[in-house]
């Protein structure tokens, strides 16, 4: 077994290929939860019921300020755009709190027995964990 040490340029391609990959996923993200929020502020509440089981049992207002949580974190994961020094802290921030916010839908979803809910959650813890290990080790 050799171990290869990378030139200085292989280093540098591989920086470019894992920020291009972070910030396609930051990007799906964004999408997906200005998405879901937007629907959670915007559909009656007899809709998200029947998409979803949890919204019956909780306050109307809960679901809607989990709609606004959710859209302002989708902004706040593409806060480097607008400066990259002031972002980053908000991007780390905001990715802990989709991670938090999709394992707690996660346990509510398999919970109340939504397989397709549940996956998706899966799916999107699997998005944002990179997102914020790696993102989190530059700001240091």
């Amino acid at each position: 077994m050799t171990s290869q040490v990378l030139t200085p340029a292989r280093s540098r391609l591989a920086a470019s290929y894992r920020n291009l990959t972070l910030w396609t996923l930051q990007g799906w993200l964004a999408m997906f939860f200005i998405a879901a929020g937007y629907a959670k502020l915007s559909e009656p509440m007899t809709n998200l019921v029947e998409l979803m089981r949890w919204p019956a049992l909780v306050e109307a207002n809960m679901v809607r300020g989990l709609g606004v949580a959710e859209i302002v974190l989708a902004v706040l994961i593409l806060a480097p755009l607008v400066s990259w020094k002031h972002g980053r802290p908000l991007l780390v921030t905001a990715a802990a709190g989709l991670l938090a916010l999709e394992t707690i839908m996660l346990g509510v979803h398999a919970l109340g027995l939504e397989g397709g809910l549940a996956l998706t959650n899966l799916v999107l813890i699997a998005m944002t964990a990179p997102v914020l290990w790696y993102r989190a080790r530059e700001v240091r």
